[in-house]
């Protein structure tokens, strides 16, 4: 047992039914973590306060009744002080603290639990084919991804769905383009190197005077009718954007793969018959020439049920029909626990109408459809990041910046690596620092794109995180230890905090889990370097005063750099061996 809060509540369920009868077990203790301006205790139960009434007692009388329970000897606890009208202060005992930090250091999973397994579907990044990526698909894949990690490492089944915008009336414009260009010109290579240059290209034509808009039409008529030919070109355009793509998730250390594509085009097959089946059961109904669903639960500023349109009156499909063919999918075929969409704010109102209107249909079945709502990433001037010409910025020029400026800062701080030496590090840096910055706040606000802060070795920042996993392993290199195990024994009160820090990790990424907001484990894992630099600086580690107190602060400096790493990498990040 490595997580505090567990193992209190057995400890003060045990004292619950001692005082108050054995129906009073399986009652919630409410151990939260205690008030330290208030309190030099480690925990605070609030059982006393929440079941008062139903005891039919005092608060205090009730917080009493519990801490006489917990006898002075117990292995658990060495200290219960009742505060307040009624509250439970608990300090848990050292060497137990110490036997958990052991446990954990011998943990392959380092007290990350194991909870009841689940299919989690995550529907994340989602660009649209033959455009490039830009700032706003930063946060959806790297949140995503992150989610992915932690989901994973919980011992859940993970399906990634990269629902990849590869269908449209665009794809018309664009084969025609291609055509022109010739299918192996450097025109045509720009879909892998510039999607919007060819796509901004392709729409100039679309717009000038000529046939080339007819003939653009014209090839969207066949490539939905299933033209082989023009199958065979929109098989071309994918392949570059695959490509495209791909760049990208790598230089990001995305974990997205191609088995994980789930475009809108896997769906085409499906669209007139989730029509004809919403209609069928009354669900849907014909408005104006378009089949619509209304809903009486989502209404416009008239009171008025807000149209969900599944089919356009010129007999064309749109998201919405997709959208209900894909949760369809994910909870009747793939047996998804929950599915999460990590997508923008602003689609929710959408995802909403989607997901009830295929409740209604019998479509979502032991799934629990959520938004994961994604804010914007804003300069420091507080709008939208844009060129000149008012375009988002792209996700490679953000990249590049970054990699870019790290660059700059590696070179500064350590002129006496090598070149390649330097290039990994700039990387790893440089793309940590884009993930933290994302990641080291709330998923559903903005954030500000800022390189200066956001490569700082000071502060709250992923190069901070990264510095303290490669100082801890200097440590350990200059140790010279064949083993770094310990026994971890606490006499100090900085070893004693980092120990108890240490062993909040599992319970932090479970937390990530249920509530998928990976800001609380950024928090965590800086909140636990700060508490380490206070460690190091006052309790001596390569000269510690004996051998035995040499091992024991070495362990707990491996495991400080294990937990460290292993966070690090739950947010997609990379964590040097130097800095």
């Amino acid at each position: 047992m490595t997580d505090p809060t567990v193992a209190l509540t057995t400890r003060v369920q045990q004292a619950l039914a001692e005082a108050f009868g054995p129906e009073w077990r399986e009652a919630d203790p409410v151990i939260r973590p205690a008030n330290k301006r208030q309190t030099d205790a480690d925990f605070q139960a609030n059982a006393a306060m929440a079941l008062a009434k139903r005891v039919g007692k005092p608060p205090r009388e009730v917080a009493q009744a519990i801490a006489d329970r917990i006898a002075a000897d117990d292995a658990l606890i060495s200290a219960v002080e009742i505060a307040g009208p009624g509250f439970l202060n608990l300090t848990l005992r050292t060497d137990w603290v110490a036997a958990a930090a052991n446990h954990q250091l011998d943990d392959e999973r380092l007290g990350i639990p194991s909870p009841e397994h689940e299919i989690v579907v995550i529907d994340y990044s989602s660009p649209n084919a033959a455009k490039e990526m830009h700032v706003g698909h930063l946060r959806t894949t790297v949140v995503g991804d992150s989610l992915a990690r932690t989901l994973e490492a919980l011992g859940h089944q993970v399906i990634r769905q990269n629902h990849l915008g590869d269908w449209g009336t665009a794809f018309g414009m664009l084969i025609e383009h291609l055509l022109e260009v010739g299918e192996d010109s450097d025109d045509a290579k720009l879909l892998e190197t510039d999607p919007n240059a060819f796509y901004r290209a392709a729409r100039t034509e679309f717009d000038a005077a000529g046939d080339f808009a007819v003939r653009a039409r014209q090839r969207v008529a066949t490539l939905q009718s299933g033209d082989a030919e023009s199958k065979r070109l929109w098989v071309k355009i994918m392949d570059f954007t695959r490509n495209y793509i791909n760049r990208v998730y790598a230089d990001l250390g995305i974990t997205l793969t191609d088995a994980d594509l789930r475009g809108e085009s896997s769906y085409n097959d499906e669209l007139a018959e989730v029509c004809d089946t919403l209609q069928a059961k009354g669900i849907a109904v014909v408005s104006e020439g378009a089949l619509c669903v209304f809903q009486d639960e989502f209404t416009g500023r008239d009171d008025k049920p807000v149209p969900l349109i599944i089919r356009k009156s010129d007999g064309g499909y749109g998201y919405a029909t997709t959208d209900l063919a894909t949760i369809r999918h994910r909870s009747l075929d793939l047996h998804a626990t929950r599915a999460l969409y990590v997508v923008g704010a602003p689609q929710n109102l959408h995802f909403r109408m989607v997901w009830a209107a295929a409740d209604k249909a019998g479509w979502v079945q032991g799934t629990e459809p959520i938004h994961v709502q994604i804010g914007n990433v804003v300069g420091t001037d507080g709008k939208i990041l844009r060129t000149r010409s008012g375009d988002l910025i792209s996700l490679q020029f953000l990249v590049d910046s970054a990699l870019e400026r790290a660059a700059e800062v590696v070179a500064e701080s350590r002129p006496d690596l090598s070149d390649e030496e330097r290039a990994t590090i700039a990387h790893q840096v440089g793309i940590g620092a884009i993930k933290y910055a994302d990641l080291s706040v709330s998923h559903d606000s903005g954030y500000t794109f800022d390189l200066d802060r956001m490569l700082a070795l000071q502060g709250n920042t992923g190069p901070y995180l990264q510095y303290a996993t490669a100082r801890i392993r200097s440590i350990l290199s200059r140790a010279d230890a064949v083993q770094l195990d310990g026994p971890i024994v606490l006499s100090e009160p900085d070893e004693r905090a980092l120990a108890l820090r240490l062993l909040d990790f599992g319970p932090v990424v479970a937390e990530v889990g249920e509530t998928l907001e990976p800001h609380r484990l950024a928090a965590y894992l800086y909140d636990l370097a700060t508490t380490f630099t206070a460690f190091y600086e006052h309790c001596p580690v390569l000269k510690a005063e004996d051998a035995a107190v040499r091992d024991s602060r070495l362990a707990l400096c491996a495991l400080t750099r294990k937990v460290l790493v292993k966070g690090l990498d739950l947010l997609g990040i990379e964590s040097p061996d130097q800095m």
